[in-house]
């Protein structure tokens, strides 16, 4: 099913679509299903937003863990063998080399599949949350480790954001899509604190941040792409929409 062109309320609502209209009753419109969908992620994004704001006010400055940081550092930070190979080994995914092989990977399968919208969103939404953390940390001006700065965690930031990405893109409904959000995030987060590298409210402010940022992606790319594929050729091609070959074109009134 092709990819919105309108709005971000169309454009999150269509990837959801397939799933979201299975758990409507049958007289509800599609275009009803799309608005509550899109009115859903705002909220949840207007929300992340809020978290990162407080907690970014709340540690601005600092250079130690607050609270809720020593209580959680108590059983995370220092973990031993094996289980600081699994830390290491999720943290990659987080650096330059490994984020960089996920979205190739995940840019090469949307291409292969003739969907170069959802190719751009697999770059732009994880980019556009790894940026915002590039540029809220010198404001924050929170610390760890002689002055690094840590809130918020980008390796958190860029890992959720992917999942969001690669759920909606998979048409999942919106549990499935903050199910991928937390475990992803939660499984980066765990690595960050284990080993030493963010404070956990750093890896909390890193997660709302990509639930803040990917539906503005999200809006952007359908906004911006969409209107590029309007003036193109014909869906598949690389001016087109997102339509596989040979898969008919949505028909609307």
């Amino acid at each position: 099913m092709p990819l919105s062109r309108t709005s971000t309320t169309v454009y999150v609502g269509s990837l959801l679509h397939a799933v979201s209209v299975a758990s409507k009753p049958a007289a509800m419109s599609a275009a009803t299903a799309r608005v509550r969908m899109g009115s859903s992620s705002s909220g949840v994004a207007a929300l992340a937003a809020f978290v990162v704001l407080g907690l970014g006010v709340l540690y601005a400055g600092e250079g130690g863990p607050g609270g809720p940081d020593t209580w959680v550092q108590g059983g995370v930070d220092g973990v031993g063998t094996p289980w600081r190979q699994v830390a290491l080994g999720v943290d990659f995914l987080g650096e330059p080399v490994g984020a960089a092989a996920l979205v190739a990977a995940l840019v090469a399968a949307c291409l292969l599949r003739r969907r170069p919208r959802a190719a751009v969103l697999v770059v732009v939404g994880p980019g556009a949350a790894v940026l915002v953390t590039k540029l809220l940390k010198p404001l924050v001006g929170r610390t760890i480790h002689d002055g690094h700065l840590s809130f918020p965690s980008g390796h958190t930031a860029f890992l959720t954001a992917l999942a969001v990405v690669v759920a909606l893109l998979a048409a999942a409904g919106p549990v499935v899509v903050l199910g991928a959000a937390l475990v992803a995030g939660a499984a980066m987060g765990w690595a960050q604190v284990a080993l030493g590298a963010h404070y956990p409210t750093d890896t909390v402010g890193g997660w709302c941040t990509a639930l803040a940022v990917v539906p503005v992606a999200a809006w952007l790319v359908g906004r911006v792409v969409g209107q590029e594929a309007g003036r193109g050729g014909p869906p598949g091609s690389p001016a087109g929409g997102d339509r596989p070959a040979g898969e008919p074109a949505d028909r609307r009134t």
